[in-house]
């Protein structure tokens, strides 16, 4: 089962108190203060690891507290600090306060982590109080409590490609013939419930990550159909190949319908490179393909005729997906290098 969202609490540790303690050693009826330091409590700490790949752990498990820290000792002695509690999730995972939505952190890459509740200070002992004028004081201070809080967790996959199309359109006959996924794969709509991730060998030693997205729908923004709980996956592709069956009756109006729930969801969904991919060419007779042929989806949108069973169109599909991706690198490397001379 395939989780990309959950709401977790997670509660930091309260410090140590100082304690008030005074020397009692042979001989020496009025020792001097050795009250020691509280420890410091434990906090709570998000970190990405690259070896998970849903949220499903996080439906068994929701609460995480680290452990208060050790009261100072006598003899000036420290208590001791407990240690931090570490909540590991998939990369691609956005963290959002629980209460105000406010974006926490989006950890991206392997070993990114966040701090979301910082334990509490120890307090200080008597003999930090201690002077010239003061030498037998008899103050200790306690230790800060902790920080508690709710925490939302929301998994964005993070592939170069996605395949966005309506049930049925041959996704994951694609995604299963590109790369080394296996998907379920059945004729009748609705076949995939999970994004699936496939990794693509391209020519020599390049590859590209590519990933089927469950069918979506008209309305699918606003909640219908399967597609809007896996629409936020989209965003974080980098180039949209929108696949549409050849022998659909009206593939631009199709094309039209997709784009629209993308532009409803996110405008910026719009600004990323696209390639039309017509499907299933094998059930196309020649009189439809001729038509094929003059149907336009816009001024620098590429379209290309494929059939994911015969091979047939994927080699071309595969340089047009490479070409847009090596674009929106160069893309970004100028957008950087622009942002650090200013």
């Amino acid at each position: 089962m395939f989780i990309d969202q959950a709401t977790i609490s997670v509660k930091s540790g309260k410090g140590g108190n100082g304690i008030i303690s005074f020397r009692h050693e042979k001989f020496i009826p009025k020792g001097g203060p050795d009250g020691g330091n509280g420890g410091n409590g434990g906090s709570v700490l998000i970190r990405a690891d690259r070896h998970l790949t849903t949220l499903m752990d996080f439906r068994y498990k929701r609460n995480y507290a680290a452990r208060n820290g050790e009261h100072g000792m006598g003899s000036n002695k420290t208590g001791k600090s407990a240690s931090d509690v570490i909540i590991r999730v998939p990369v691609g995972t956005v963290i959002r306060d629980g209460e105000t939505g406010e974006l926490l952190a989006d950890l991206v890459s392997d070993h990114d982590e966040i701090r979301v509740a910082s334990g509490g200070k120890g307090g200080k002992g008597n003999a930090e109080f201690a002077t010239s004028t003061n030498q037998a004081p008899r103050k200790a201070t306690p230790g800060t409590p902790g920080e508690e809080r709710t925490i939302d967790l929301e998994l964005k996959l993070l592939a170069d490609v996605g395949l966005v199309g309506f049930p049925n359109a041959g996704k994951s006959t694609l995604i299963a013939r590109i790369s080394a996924a296996k998907p379920k794969i059945a004729d009748y709509p609705f076949t995939t419930l999970i994004p699936n991730l496939g990794i693509v060998r391209y020519r020599e030693e390049k590859s590209f990550v590519v990933a089927d997205m469950p069918g979506l729908i008209e309305g699918a923004h606003s909640g219908k159909g399967l597609g809007i709980q896996f629409l936020r996956h989209i965003e974080r592709t980098r180039v949209l190949v929108l696949l549409i069956e050849s022998t659909t009756a009206d593939p631009r109006n199709e094309y039209d319908i997709l784009i629209n729930e993308l532009r409803s969801f996110s405008p910026a969904m719009l600004k990323k490179p696209q390639v039309v991919a017509l499907s299933k060419i094998d059930l196309a007779e020649s009189a439809l393909m001729k038509s094929l042929s003059k149907i336009s989806f816009g001024r620098g949108i590429p379209k290309v005729c494929i059939s994911s069973v015969t091979g047939e169109g994927i080699p071309e599909l595969l340089d047009l997906v490479w070409k847009k991706l090596l674009r929106t690198r160069t893309s970004r490397r100028q957008s950087a290098q622009q942002h650090e001379e200013s």
